[in-house]
């Protein structure tokens, strides 16, 4: 990826040109991240949120991006290691992985991370593809295959049990009953502890719930991507499930990391995203000086902006920003110190609601398993 611009003189010149802000030279000089620095995130975070009946911190981790190769070259045990322990001392008890990431090796990370302090967190895993080959294969949540995958999950992530087991992507070939009966049979034996859905219609949902308690739905959403609106987030709501938001920080746009100048590599994962085109970032600037205005406004970085506005939707729904870096993570939790008045969230609304995205689901593509 290159960038015309860095990000500390890009976002100061957007900001000036967009709201007409008149600032010194020494504003000039500072970087977004020193617009917090009236939020503290000195002290562990001891917020907690409900998903369903399971107790976690307001703010998870998302732990992909640390050895997947997803959108970023995967990081060593030795450097990341200290940033998921870091997180736990900053107050951090969610922590998201899955067995294709890598695969394996996210698990195995997680697993080696948490083992110290393995009765003061939750661990979320997901399983629901064919591995045997060492790589990704087509989807499976066979009875028989989901015992196995789950004995291999729990001896990677060097624990008895998975607090949150999510399937995570439904099987054409399995009725979603059978998985949740399957699940519904690993939570009797302890091997996990509650059951989740990842990328799941409506129907879907409440299938599942009434075989096996539904917990947690994951899914994609964040100020740009709101399509969780139709229909997911209330059938979440009228049966008690908590909403997981991945994305939250649309994979670094909100946070600051890309401007209208950013263009990436063709093997580069983020090259195949749909809202990343150059059509598309263009388009979008639009949003992002939104967000810009409104850290201005709450003496906040973008980032927290974006995670803020997340939180601020449903009391149930807990954000998993990814990331490999711990002062990353400390400025996340900074989001825990934004509020917004209901005016206020109104005024966001109307203003996003008018800007063309591109790139970004439908509505009706909820309706139907990813």
């Amino acid at each position: 990826m290159t960038t015309g611009l860095n990000r500390r003189e890009f976002w100061t010149r957007s900001l000036l040109g967009i709201l007409g802000l008149t600032v010194g030279s020494h504003a000039l000089a500072e970087p977004t991240s020193q617009l917090s620095a009236s939020v503290s995130t000195s002290e562990p975070n001891r917020k907690k949120r409900k998903l369903g009946t399971l107790e976690v911190s307001p703010i998870g981790l998302g732990c992909m991006s640390m050895t997947s190769g997803s959108y970023n070259p995967p990081r060593s045990k030795a450097e990341m290691i200290p940033v998921i322990r870091g997180a736990v001392d900053l107050g951090v008890t969610f922590y998201d992985t899955a067995e294709v990431y890598g695969p394996f090796t996210n698990e195995e990370l997680v697993g080696e991370a948490l083992a110290p302090v393995r009765d003061e967190v939750v661990i979320a895993s997901k399983f629901g593809f064919d591995l045997s080959s060492g790589q990704r294969g087509g989807r499976n949540s066979r009875p028989e295959h989901l015992r196995k995958a789950v004995e291999g999950m729990l001896k990677r992530l060097q624990t008895d049990r998975i607090d949150l087991l999510y399937l995570h992507r439904t099987d054409p070939n399995v009725p979603i009953e059978e998985v949740a009966g399957t699940v519904k049979e690993l939570i009797k034996e302890g091997k996990a502890r509650h059951f989740g859905l990842s990328e799941v219609a409506p129907e879907t949902i409440r299938r599942a719930h009434k075989e096996q308690t539904v917990t947690a739905v994951q899914s994609e959403f964040s100020l740009m991507e709101r399509v969780m609106e139709n229909q997911i987030l209330d059938t979440c709501e009228e049966l008690g499930i908590g909403f997981v938001a991945w994305g939250p920080v649309v994979r670094g746009f909100l946070g600051d990391k890309f401007n209208e100048q950013s263009r990436f590599s063709e093997e580069a994962r983020l090259a195949a995203v749909p809202y990343f085109t150059p059509e598309a970032i263009k388009a979008h600037m639009e949003l992002l000086f939104l967000v810009y205005k409104w850290a201005r406004e709450k003496d906040a970085t973008p980032a927290q902006i974006a995670l803020a506005w997340v939180l601020s939707q449903r009391p149930y729904i807990v954000p998993i920003p990814g990331t490999t870096k711990l002062h990353h993570m400390k400025e996340n939790l900074g989001a825990l110190s934004v509020q917004f008045t209901g005016p206020e969230l109104k005024e966001i609304r109307e203003s996003i609601e008018k800007i063309n995205l591109i790139g970004f689901r439908k509505p009706e593509s909820v309706l139907t398993d990813l």
